[in-house]
């Protein structure tokens, strides 16, 4: 499996919405597609 990148506004955009803690992580790793340990470990 190829390893993904990453563009640096979209990890910005994910680590805002993180922040705001509006939604659980489980659902912004939903949406984003990614591991809730990627986004909780940002």
């Amino acid at each position: 499996m190829k390893k993904r990148k990453f563009i640096e506004k979209f990890q910005i955009r994910v680590v805002l919405e993180a922040l705001k803690e509006v939604s659980p992580l489980s659902e912004l790793a939903k949406k984003y597609e990614l591991a809730p340990t990627q986004i909780s470990n940002c």
